[in-house]
């Protein structure tokens, strides 16, 4: 009789068990064959395109070539070291990167503030910020190249403020003017996006901190410095990050808007890898600039990482 009701106590926790143990592998099956497709992509056209740029870059690869690619070692990037293209290009990228990573974040913080407070209308002021983040560049940087032209609207617009004293600028072919013009574009087309990022940080911020504040006797100036910014620091931290990396690649409004010119004023490091690679056909030495530029970002990134961590 022991034996009879100590058995069923020994084997019946066997089954559940089992049937949870395959419905995990149920689970995990099911959830590698839905991510398959995602992972499939990334390995095809971000890792492979990675590793063969990083071997290519040691090579003399040619994109139309008989010849197979010979190993040359640290060629390309002595080569590198003497291009003064190369270094106009960099000087352009981050002359771009300084300008406008500080005044997109402070332009889109100062958006965020406005319409995150209880106004009338703030969803259309939203919408009408957000707009040409979802306009496609392209279409951004063609509509702009239109209106810096000679009889465009900001000229003629600049003339009717100044009452027909304005001086005719041609903004996209003076190469003290074709870089700033970018700027001021791109600063337009990307800051929606930036303010709808420091608008969700906002919103994750007590409003009890704000009520003490208020309780407490402080200004609006410092409810933003003790309050708001402190709020804010993973918030800053991955703008900073996100907008410096879209800097860095700074590429569709230059071939859209001046390709490069004039005399090299807006060429830029991801602009001039491309040119070398697809229209001088020199693969190897576009990869060379590729992965300059790989390491540059992720230096930039770390320094800045570094920065805006939090101290303990």
């Amino acid at each position: 009789m022991t034996t009879t009701l100590t058995t069923p106590a020994l084997t019946e926790p066997t089954a559940p068990t089992g049937r949870r143990n395959h419905a995990r592998r149920l689970e995990a099956l099911t959830a590698a064959a839905m991510a398959s497709p995602a992972v499939v992509l990334l390995v095809v056209f971000l890792v492979v395109p990675i590793l063969l740029a990083f071997g290519l870059a040691f090579t003399n690869a040619q994109l139309i070539s008989p010849r197979p690619a010979r190993f040359i070692g640290l060629d390309n990037f002595a080569r590198l070291a003497e291009d003064t293209v190369f270094w106009a290009s960099l000087r352009n990228t981050l002359y771009f990167a300084v300008v406008v990573v500080p005044v997109q974040a402070g332009c889109a913080l100062v958006l965020a503030l406005l319409v995150n407070g209880k106004i009338r209308g703030r969803n259309f002021f939203r919408t009408v910020y957000f707009v040409p983040v979802v306009t496609s560049m392209v279409v951004v940087s063609l509509l702009w190249r239109f209106m810096y032209q000679p009889d465009g609207l900001i000229n003629r617009f600049l003339a009717t403020l100044t009452l027909g004293h304005w001086e005719t600028v041609d903004w996209l072919n003076n190469p003290s003017t074709a870089m700033p013009a970018i700027i001021a574009m791109s600063i337009w087309q990307g800051v929606g996006f930036h303010m709808v990022i420091w608008l969700a940080g906002l919103q994750t911020i007590p409003t009890e901190l704000y009520e003490a504040a208020a309780i407490d006797g402080a200004t609006g100036w410092n409810r933003f410095r003790y309050v708001t910014w402190p709020g804010l620091r993973a918030t800053r931290t991955f703008i900073l990050i996100t907008i410096t990396i879209a800097t860095f690649s700074l590429f569709t409004q230059i071939s859209v808007m001046t390709q490069g010119g004039p005399r090299d004023a807006t060429t830029t490091v991801v602009f001039l890898a491309v040119r070398t690679g697809y229209e001088q056909h020199s693969t190897g030495y576009a990869s060379a600039i590729s992965l300059t530029f790989f390491v540059l970002v992720l230096a930039v990134s770390a320094v800045q990482r570094f920065f805006t961590r939090e101290k303990s």
